[in-house]
């Protein structure tokens, strides 16, 4: 959110004063300790809220996700300081399912070397390969997950998912068939991959289940990084393990210049930005205002994360 959206206007009207960081985020850790000097409140994207952060930052009583995801924060270090995070659940879902549907094409039809060969001055052919009717593997069925099914329905696609979270039942009611992720990597011709980050998720598609996965298949990530072992991706595109890839989010952000998954043939390497519609950001912006709104009554903001924070109160400044 920027100092002259819309959305800005209430908080404005309420008495807060807008400090805006000196640049978009994520922000390291030393950049974000010295932004958040003197602040009450913070409307974060996926900056490392530490521990450390937080003892350093004594005034601060509400951290607003920009978003959903929260593993970015210390939720036990806050709450032990008594700070509130609240975050916009439900809010990206439509936009990142269309975007995870978008690269999955993208991927299947050779767009952006296409795209690369005609800005070049080039023309030539670019053969790939059918979405109709191919198998889709789901990793994460979530809110997200159960977009992408909708969408993937339209394609005739036969849906597999996996997330030992989510009963059978709930899974098939939803269109798509419960099956274990090594079923789902051997029979996938698409991966996509919507799961929370957890400590049983770090990593979770390396290297034994890249090789588990079809020649033929891709990889699709728009959810975290750190879901994926970069190494042993880059490993298994340059040997042909699997046919590519589309990546979105990264272990490190922003994903270093030189690092050599921004231009290796058969990787969608993308900024970040699957959440990005006007529409989206609109509704995320009333969300997050509303969230800090709320704390500076004293109220419970609607979109409190460490419920078992003991009460609500304000101290967030009016200015």
């Amino acid at each position: 959110m920027e100092s002259s959206d819309a959305a800005a206007g209430p908080l404005i009207e309420a008495g807060a004063e807008i400090v805006m960081a000196p640049r978009a985020g994520p922000l390291p850790e030393g950049e974000l300790r010295r932004c958040l000097e003197g602040c009450d409140a913070v409307i974060a994207s996926s900056d490392p809220f530490t521990r450390a952060v937080l003892a350093a930052s004594p005034q601060l009583r509400l951290i607003a996700r920009w978003g959903v995801g929260v593993d970015n924060i210390d939720l036990g270090a806050a709450t032990e300081r008594g700070v509130a995070v609240a975050n916009a659940p439900g809010l990206t879902t439509e936009a990142v399912a269309d975007y995870a549907f978008t690269m999955m094409l993208a991927l299947a039809r050779c767009l952006c070397p296409a795209r690369e060969l005609m800005a070049a001055g080039g023309w030539g052919e670019f053969r790939g390969v059918d979405v109709w009717r191919k198998t889709l593997g789901i990793v994460g069925f979530g809110a997200i997950g159960r977009a992408v099914t909708r969408r993937a329905a339209g394609f005739s696609m036969r849906i597999l998912a996996y997330d030992p979270r989510v009963s059978p039942d709930e899974v098939a009611a939803a269109g798509a068939r419960p099956v274990s992720l090594r079923e789902l990597l051997a029979e996938a011709d698409f991966i996509t991959l919507h799961a929370a980050l957890t400590p049983d998720t770090v990593g979770l598609i390396d290297a034994a289940a890249l090789r588990a996965m079809k020649p033929t298949a891709y990889l699709i990530n728009a959810a975290r990084g750190r879901l994926v072992d970069e190494a042993a991706l880059l490993r298994a595109l340059q040997e042909g393990w699997i046919a590519g890839a589309a990546l979105d989010v990264y272990a490190e952000e922003p994903l270093p210049p030189a690092h050599p998954l921004r231009r290796l043939p058969g990787c969608l390497a993308l900024p970040h930005n699957a959440f990005n519609t006007v529409e989206t950001a609109a509704a995320v912006n009333g969300a997050v205002v509303d969230n800090i709104l709320a704390v500076m009554r004293g109220e419970r903001p609607p979109g409190l994360v460490n419920t078992d924070l003991v009460g609500v109160h304000s101290s967030v400044e009016h200015r």
